[in-house]
């Protein structure tokens, strides 16, 4: 299980850098927004998927 969690991690990390890159080429104050939105909801998954792997860990 852990195999597939790290996985999983390094594919949040990934979609929070492509993001991070679309919202450097934001045009609008919207698409910032947009990007932002989805930034931080990406890093909420990812901080839960790293907690569960450091508490399996500590286990």
């Amino acid at each position: 299980m852990t195999d597939l969690r790290a996985v999983l991690i390094r594919g949040s990390e990934k979609i929070i850098d492509h993001y991070r890159l679309l919202l450097t080429r934001a045009r609008t104050e919207k698409e910032r927004d947009l990007y932002l939105t989805r930034i931080e909801r990406e890093q909420r998954l990812l901080d839960q998927l790293q907690r569960g792997m450091s508490e399996r860990m500590a286990a």
